[in-house]
């Protein structure tokens, strides 16, 4: 038995209680007013106390009328159990006299009350709340001197957590976040997260140009999705240094001249990122993401390949794509009834044709060569300044990660044959046999020295290689090839459309390229006669400058770098050096907008626009087939203009500048072409 003393109930513990219904029991304790009524306490025939005797009838006496009935100290009668149901003893009024129920019994089947009761029970809870329930002075408690366990019924009136004093304010957050749903949480934890992410943006922004808000968390994804030239042109005009935010990337824009060379130059602060992407596409352990002295001692074994002597090796094989596709651009116009067609898809194929006859030679087949230069459309386009964190499937980030694999699969196999062909001392053809060639050499003489032998007869190549194994060597020439595709795919285009609108320049290229082959327009040329070239170069040297392939250059700081004296770009965002404002400075390029070769033919624009000229970068990442590139280029050119005529048919769109990693008209070039007599 058990009764109330001072406001707190003792009651036998958990054990000794009568053995209710497990069902019907654990429905009735979901209710706080079954609380209150267990708390007034209940026995009954055949219940026991705490030490397993039957319980008794407290035989007490209200003191006066009003005072507590005996049967609420002791009496009660416990529920009447039956297989299907029970029933639940009614709730008492305190208020009045004991015998004054609230409410008819509620009957409960298989454990489910038939009744909603919860509200009606809530109710009865809160109807009792507040009101002194101290048994009066002539009451004489009832208690079961076994019990071991007291509880607090939740309204007993000042005391609703028993004997603790709960200030109210706490209790009245306690009883709001009762009452909290699941959305308010929700909004309430995104109204955080929105006010962190615009905090975390200003905060990182500081005084430079940019956005006063941020578009939460993704920022301007949409427009990074589908970039236009003329944003871009708009962020590099309004200020030497700007910003924006997309997703977790925050990104600091370098417009002029000198502080995009203050990026190029500041290896102490920043690293080569290239694109978010890219380390997903090329391998996160690529060379060309390596730094400090690490990416020194690597670049150092990779220098001899893009040499005069070196790429003299490789003219004949480059000379022999040309020719092959320039019939085929011959024959896509005979196919199209001498309708123009876009070009820029042509020249992207040509353009990885010769690259990988270049890097890997005939390790690769026809077919395979087609394949790629299909499927590296989609790294391209895969290549956002700012791309979705992860990679989502049958997105262009997931097609380009699978067209990357292809490429670094095939590669693989190239080395592996590139091996077997250098271990027999097979001639060099192309970049991946000099530089395997420069490893067997390597290791021979390692070997030498390590038995003890003579080393004299023995190459000695500096410096000397370790062996790198195949999917490192394919890796690496994935990076010349992620290097040169998109660039020189670019050059290509708009050389062709250039040379075509300004008949006379072309005019000029084709005599020099005839003199220099001394009127035999089939016969072959080596790098010194590409070299004296000088109009031709100035050509391609100003195309570079008026529509320069690279328009940014991505790097991430690799901790808090003061880029100025005012402003400090914050470690892990993302620096993007700009060289196309550098290269249309007009305090150095008289009428930067036009196209004239002559201030590089005859003009002073090589020496004033020495720190200008960003189109390959510089420091110590500058690109390492810079003088291939533009060869490469001259070469492309001067032979087209031997072979074919052609002509650029214009459209409203051919100067709107489409960007695609590098750039393209935005009509793709369409051109017809037929064959020189």
């Amino acid at each position: 038995m058990h009764a109330v003393v001072g406001g707190a109930v003792s009651v036998p513990n958990r054990a000794a209680r009568p053995p209710f219904n497990n069902q019907a029991n654990s429905q009735m304790g979901n209710f706080p007013s079954f609380r209150s009524w267990a708390g007034a306490g209940y026995a009954g025939s055949g219940g026991l106390q705490a030490d397993g005797s039957p319980m008794k009838e407290a035989n007490v006496k209200p003191s006066k009328p009003g005072a507590q009935d005996p049967k609420v100290l002791g009496v009660m009668p416990r529920p009447r159990m039956h297989s299907d149901k029970a029933v639940v003893p009614p709730l008492l009024s305190h208020e009045k006299d004991a015998r004054n129920v609230i409410g008819p019994p509620v009957e409960v089947e298989g454990g489910r009350s038939t009744k909603k009761t919860g509200r009606d029970l809530h109710a009865s809870a809160e109807s009792i709340s507040g009101l002194d329930l101290r048994p009066s002075p002539s009451t004489r408690p009832v208690m079961d001197t076994n019990a071991t366990t007291a509880f607090t019924s939740p309204p007993l009136a000042s005391v609703k957590y028993a004997a603790v004093t709960v200030p109210p304010q706490l209790e009245q957050v306690v009883g709001n976040l009762s009452r909290t749903s699941g959305w308010t949480v929700f909004f309430t934890v995104l109204a955080a997260l929105v006010a962190y992410d615009q905090f975390s943006y200003i905060w990182k922004k500081g005084s430079i140009v940019g956005p006063t808000w941020k578009m939460p968390f993704m920022g301007p994804f949409l427009q990074s999705v589908n970039p236009k030239f003329e944003e871009y042109y708009a962020k590099w005009v309004s200020g030497p240094l700007s910003c924006v935010s997309v997703f977790h990337k925050f990104v600091v824009i370098a417009s002029t001249r000198d502080m995009a060379r203050k990026v190029f130059n500041s290896p102490g602060f920043v690293k080569p990122c290239v694109v978010d992407v890219a380390h997903k596409l090329l391998g996160a352990d690529n060379w060309v993401f390596l730094d400090g002295q690490a990416h020194v001692e690597f670049r150092k074994g990779l220098n001899h390949l893009f040499t005069k002597k070196a790429l003299d090796t490789y003219l004949p094989g480059q000379e022999d794509v040309y020719r092959n596709y320039f019939r085929h651009f011959l024959q896509v116009t005979k196919d199209a009834g001498g309708k123009p067609v876009p070009f820029m898809s042509e020249f992207r194929e040509l353009m990885c044709a010769v690259s990988l006859r270049t890097f890997v030679g005939h390790y690769i087949s026809d077919a395979a060569v087609k394949k790629i230069a299909d499927e590296y459309y989609l790294i391209t386009a895969a290549l956002e300044l700012v791309n979705f964190p992860i990679i989502v499937p049958y997105t262009r980030t997931w097609y380009g990660k699978k067209a990357a694999d292809m490429v670094l699969a095939e590669f693989s196999r190239c080395a592996a044959k590139s091996k077997a062909r250098m271990a027999a001392d097979g001639e060099i053809t192309c970049i991946m046999d000099a530089w395997i060639l420069q490893m067997v050499q390597s290791k021979r003489l390692r070997d030498a020295n390590a038995a003890g032998l003579s080393t004299e007869g023995l190459v000695r190549p500096q410096p000397l290689l370790r062996d790198f194994t195949d999917r490192e060597i394919a890796q690496t020439i994935f990076t010349f090839l992620f290097a040169s595709q998109d660039a020189t795919s670019s050059a290509a285009t708009w050389l062709f459309q250039i040379m075509a609108q300004r008949p006379d320049i072309l005019d000029r290229v084709r005599e020099e390229n005839l003199k220099v082959r001394n009127g035999d327009v089939n016969a072959a040329v080596n790098m010194d006669q590409l070299e004296s070239m000088t109009y031709t170069r100035a050509v391609v040297r100003e195309l570079l400058r008026y529509r320069p392939p690279v328009i940014m250059t991505p790097y991430e700081a690799k901790k808090d770098f003061p880029i100025t004296d005012s402003y400090t770009v914050p470690k892990g965002a993302m620096v993007v050096a700009t060289t196309y404002m550098a290269l249309r400075d007009p305090e150095v390029y008289e009428k930067p907008d036009e196209f004239d070769p002559e201030r590089y033919y005859s003009g002073d624009a090589e020496k004033k626009g020495r720190k200008n000229f960003l189109v390959f970068g510089t420091g110590a990442h500058y690109c390492l087939g810079q003088h291939y590139a533009q060869l490469n280029l001259v070469l492309f050119v001067g032979k087209a203009s031997l072979l074919m005529d052609w002509k650029h048919h214009p459209t409203p769109l051919s100067e709107e500048i489409k960007v695609f990693a590098t750039i393209f008209p935005m009509d793709d070039c369409p051109l017809t072409f037929t064959e020189r007599k």
